[in-house]
């Protein structure tokens, strides 16, 4: 056989956004398999006032300083920075299923898929979310399958695995929580290979930063304005 085993693994950035997640950096940290790939593990930290980078770095995360706040800013940020041939996001606060990113990473190549995003309401653990974020939830998922015609059930999670050479044509504006739903449509609309995939979803851990109804709002008014092109400028990467 050509090549060593070692040779074969792919390249894979895992990248979370944090702040103030001290409470459960660790545990997630703990959690992210190491041993399927050569996997970087970044933290993107945006002025966090604790101990969040501290123990990041001792779990042997790279940790990446962004002082502008957003959720979209970060993970700009974070694609920036990555080196891995496949990137993988999901949250520091124990919400997502860090033990299954080498079962989505192997998906991604055996269904020769460019992106994957995730279903966390088919599975979610009783308690994960409350009544008035599941139904924005709906809304905004009810609302991109209408204006964009893309099959989505959960247009809001956070825990995505895709190419990162397609980065360099999506067309990706939002700084804020609407960059989930801009990646999905950006993905879906410029014809990459995707597919949604269920995964367990669970109680977070620590200070709850999500604002669901200023958040909710905002994310709906952006669809609108996503659809009808006045989102402004693109942001560029160089993969």
């Amino acid at each position: 056989m050509a090549g060593s085993e070692e040779e074969k693994k792919p390249r894979v950035t895992v990248i979370i956004p944090t702040m103030n997640e001290e409470e459960s950096i660790g545990e997630v940290l703990d959690r992210i398999p190491r041993d399927f790939a050569d996997v970087e593990v970044m933290i993107v930290d945006t002025n966090s006032k604790d101990r969040t980078r501290e123990i990041a770095r001792s779990k042997g995360a790279i940790v990446v300083d962004e002082p502008r706040r957003g959720y979209g800013r970060a993970y700009k940020t974070g694609f920036a920075h990555a080196r891995g041939d496949v990137i993988v996001t999901l949250d520091g606060d124990t919400t997502y299923p860090p033990e299954v990113i080498p079962d989505l990473v192997k998906t991604l190549y055996d269904e020769d898929l460019d992106f994957i995003t995730t279903d966390r309401l088919s599975m979610m653990e009783p308690g994960a979310m409350s009544f008035g974020h599941r139904f924005g939830n709906w809304v905004l998922a009810a609302t991109t399958r209408l204006l964009f015609r893309i099959p989505l059930k959960d247009s809001q999670s956070g825990m995505w695995v895709f190419r990162r050479s397609i980065l360099e044509d999506l067309e990706l504006t939002s700084d804020e929580m609407a960059f989930s739903e801009e990646i999905k449509i950006e993905a879906w609309k410029k014809g990459f290979r995707c597919k949604e995939v269920p995964i367990r979803y669970s109680s977070r851990k620590g200070e709850v930063k999500l604002n669901t109804w200023r958040d909710g709002l905002n994310n709906l008014f952006f669809l609108f304005k996503k659809r009808f092109g006045k989102t402004g400028k693109p942001e560029k990467f160089n993969v």
